[in-house]
């Protein structure tokens, strides 16, 4: 990796926290290696009280651009100077390009279409389905928009009385206002209607921190009565490979268990080409990544 640094070399960078456990400088530097590409990828921990300054300084540095997660992918929309269509209507942004290195900065979001790449790759269709989805934060709100966009029929979300619960009240009504698809938010506290929705869904989408650091011992889903021979689980979170929510389903004959890795890679290359304007080479990193 150092000998294809030079005083050219472009940085891109990932600000998000925690995210030291993150893959994603993995992926996008062994894709710039493999292109011979003179730019290099690294992960900031950075949360919403430095991210102001870490905007700044992407503008200052020319750094050309950068990815963002959690806590960050709402609140860095007011220091941007511009938002693609899809990302307003997210109302977040996973992916920011600094145009020519000059300053001006552009928002997008990568992470629903990423997911639906993911679940096709795994030879799932949504359309004309029900989906039950828990979450509501930058992720899950942008999965829940592709997913209606991508022709579910019917998506319930289901999501704790907690700081994104009036995001999601907003999520559905833009997506009953959008799309053809009915979109509808009940409490998670609820579990009878959350065990009822999964029970009628085709698909079951958890986009929650719920299996990750430090919630790594936690589920959702812990009554096997929930999991059955014909429902597709996916779980967004990618480290752990294995969340107990996929664990759970695995061991009680879940159609599919489908961790995040797959969404990670998809919005990756998504992200890389509005960073590079190449391609990324998806069959080599996809085996890379896989096969660990």
């Amino acid at each position: 990796m150092t000998e294809r640094l030079t005083g050219h070399t472009l940085l891109i960078s990932l600000i998000a926290t925690p995210i030291r456990h993150s893959m994603s400088p993995t992926m996008h530097n062994e894709a710039l290696a493999k292109l011979g590409l003179d730019y290099a990828y690294l992960a900031f921990e950075v949360g919403n009280e430095e991210l102001k300054d870490a905007v700044d300084g992407i503008r200052a540095l020319g750094v050309r651009g950068s990815n963002v997660s959690m806590p960050n992918k709402q609140n860095i929309i007011q220091y941007l100077d511009e938002v693609s269509p899809e990302a307003k209507l997210i109302g977040a942004v996973n992916t920011v390009t600094n145009k020519d290195g000059k300053g001006h900065l552009v928002g997008y979001c990568t992470d629903g279409t990423g997911a639906m790449a993911a679940l096709a790759d795994e030879n799932v269709a949504v359309k004309d389905q029900i989906v039950t989805m828990t979450g509501a934060g930058g992720a899950g709100t942008a999965v829940a928009i592709q997913a209606a966009f991508d022709g579910v029929k019917e998506l319930r979300i289901f999501n704790i009385n907690d700081q994104h619960f009036q995001n999601a009240e907003e999520t559905v009504r833009k997506i009953n206002e959008n799309t053809d698809c009915k979109a509808t938010l009940t409490d998670l506290v609820d579990q009878e209607a959350f065990k009822q929705s999964i029970a009628e869904s085709s698909i079951y989408i958890d986009a929650t921190a719920v299996g990750m650091k430090p919630l790594e011992n936690e589920s959702l889903i812990n009554d096997p009565e929930v999991i059955r021979p014909d429902l597709v689980v996916f779980d967004v979170v990618y480290s752990p490979r294995e969340t107990k929510l996929l664990k759970f389903a695995k061991e009680h004959g879940a159609k599919k268990a489908i961790n995040g890795l797959g969404m990670m890679v998809y919005q990756g290359a998504t992200a890389f080409e509005l960073f590079t304007g190449e391609e990324m080479p998806v069959d080599y990193i996809k085996e890379l990544l896989f096969s660990e």
